[in-house]
């Protein structure tokens, strides 16, 4: 995938702080950019968990980072952590085909209704594919099929949290926030490494 570095290094600048001593927060979270064989991925972290994976062109991206921002009252500063050094190596590892499953920790926020759907999108395995009202039903609800469809695209943590995993009830793909070029790829990637 071809990035425009110009466009890439100013809509890092904008969004980010060099400076970690702003009186108006009372938290410090660290951000980086991670290049990935499917373009470049922000991932936004404290030392102890990861709050944020994304891809660099997903929809509504500053909103998600100014609403990440926010509601952890928190300086987003361009810096490195020991949970993005983590997550960095996770990836590597998942792109070479040689990773599974995630242990980098997880900061999520959401509604007690959209951590269940995320809690149980990780429960599928690599390499498989399920529907929006499989998951419904796993988790309790199996007439909330729509609202396992809007909590699925709030995720923060693409990949780990893996929502492309979901595609609709007649087999196709469905929606995806970071593009279907990359669901479909995500997917054939996993089922072709899959043990």
């Amino acid at each position: 995938m071809t990035i425009d570095h110009t466009i890439f290094s100013e809509k890092f600048a904008r969004f980010f702080s060099t400076d970690s001593s702003s009186a108006k927060y009372t938290n410090i979270l660290a951000a980086t950019w991670l290049h990935t064989p499917l373009g470049p991925m922000l991932a936004i972290a404290s030392e102890e968990a990861l709050y944020l994976l994304e891809f660099f062109d997903r929809k509504n991206l500053e909103q998600e980072i100014e609403l990440l921002r926010q509601r952890t009252n928190s300086n987003i500063v361009v810096e490195r952590t020991t949970t993005i050094n983590m997550i960095e190596n996770e990836l590597r590892h998942y792109f070479n085909g040689e990773l599974k499953q995630f242990i980098t920790p997880l900061f999520l926020l959401g509604s007690s209704f959209q951590k269940r759907v995320w809690e149980e999108l990780q429960k599928i395995p690599s390499g498989t594919t399920c529907s929006y009202s499989e998951i419904a039903v796993a988790i309790g609800q199996p007439s909330a099929a729509r609202a396992v469809a809007r909590a699925n695209s709030t995720n923060q943590c693409a990949i780990i949290i893996p929502c492309h995993r979901v595609i609709n009830a007649n087999d196709k793909l469905g929606g995806y926030a970071a593009g279907l070029m990359r669901k479909e790829w995500l997917i054939k990637h996993e089922k072709n490494n899959r043990i």
